[in-house]
């Protein structure tokens, strides 16, 4: 195991939670932060930031190893997003598991 892909998977899974936590942080207080609103811009917006959350997890999810892989270094690049993709399940089954416990 590459401990340096190991730490840059690490790293890009924290910035995809740390993305995740803003962003549903913001829609959870969306009413306290804008007011109630009942407009055609509401689902604008919502559609928006979807579009906008697709590149940024695309970004860091894949620019890297994409990057890598183009650069020759093949196996290191599908490591790197194996490492990627493992944090993220660990992340996931840890919110999980953090929801069935409260």
């Amino acid at each position: 195991m590459n401990s340096k892909l190991l730490k840059t998977a690490i790293a890009h899974s924290v910035l995809v939670l740390a993305y995740i936590i803003i962003i549903v942080s913001v829609m959870n207080n969306a009413e306290k932060l804008f007011g109630p609103k009942e407009n055609m811009w509401a689902p604008v917006a919502f559609l928006m930031l979807f579009v906008l959350s697709a590149a940024v997890m695309g970004t860091l999810i894949f620019v890297k190893p994409v990057i890598m892989y183009m650069e020759g270094a093949k196996k290191e690049a599908i490591w790197l997003l194996g490492y990627i993709l493992g944090c993220l399940v660990v992340i996931t089954v840890l919110a999980l598991v953090v929801i069935a416990l409260l």
